[in-house]
């Protein structure tokens, strides 16, 4: 907005990426979402939603597996997008994110502002609806939902089919970096170092201060 840089050094271009070795194409045309305007503001808004709601609902204690969907979704997307010629990748990136908690609160009842009441599970298809509306190509909505449905159909449905198993596995250096050790169950701590054997804060105050 500023002008320091312009969308055409942010933009998805797989020569530039490959043979210039521009890589921070494969990021930063995730991070634009056009001038400042309603589109702007209202794909702001449901990013920030969504994402918080995953990441305080299904992800909770899971920040590595929270973060591996957004590699895995970003990736996805970056394949598609080497043959679909799309540009910027933001607004599906924020669709993938409605459409998994969309699935992961089926019963939720939602109002499209005051205008529509219907299902959890049907808010990323009314806004594409009202992308479609607004003049926008449903291209990125439609990324959005197919990549969306990957990631909710392998870690959420496959793995309780019969025969089926996990497929999305989160590497062990993202919990190394992201989630919290779990404490050891036989770990014994030293005897003084058990509760009991702690001396109270009036003991403490009684031997730092003798009367």
């Amino acid at each position: 907005q500023l002008e320091f840089i312009t969308p055409f050094q942010l933009y998805f271009n797989p020569d530039l990426i490959f043979r210039k070795f521009q890589i921070w194409r494969l990021i930063t045309n995730f991070l634009f979402f056009g001038p400042l305007g309603f589109s702007f503001f209202f794909n702001m808004i449901f990013l920030y939603r969504y994402c918080r709601m995953l990441e305080e609902g299904s992800f909770r204690g899971r920040t590595a597996d929270f973060v591996f969907m957004f590699l895995f979704g970003g990736f996805l997307m970056t394949l598609f997008g080497l043959f679909a010629s799309l540009f910027f990748l933001g607004q599906a990136f924020t669709i993938m994110l409605v459409y998994v908690w969309s699935r992961r609160n089926p019963y939720i009842r939602m109002n499209f502002f005051g205008l529509l009441n219907f299902q959890a599970p049907f808010l990323p298809w009314v806004l594409m609806g009202f992308s479609l509306l607004l003049g926008n190509s449903i291209i990125i909505d439609l990324l959005g939902i197919a990549v969306g449905h990957i990631y909710y159909f392998l870690e959420d449905v496959f793995p309780n089919q019969p025969g089926g198993k996990k497929l999305l596995l989160t590497p062990g250096f993202l919990k190394m970096v992201f989630d919290t050790p779990e404490e050891d169950p036989n770990y014994n701590p030293l005897p003084e170092d058990h509760p009991e054997n702690q001396p109270r804060d009036q003991d403490q105050n009684q031997q730092q201060h003798p009367q």
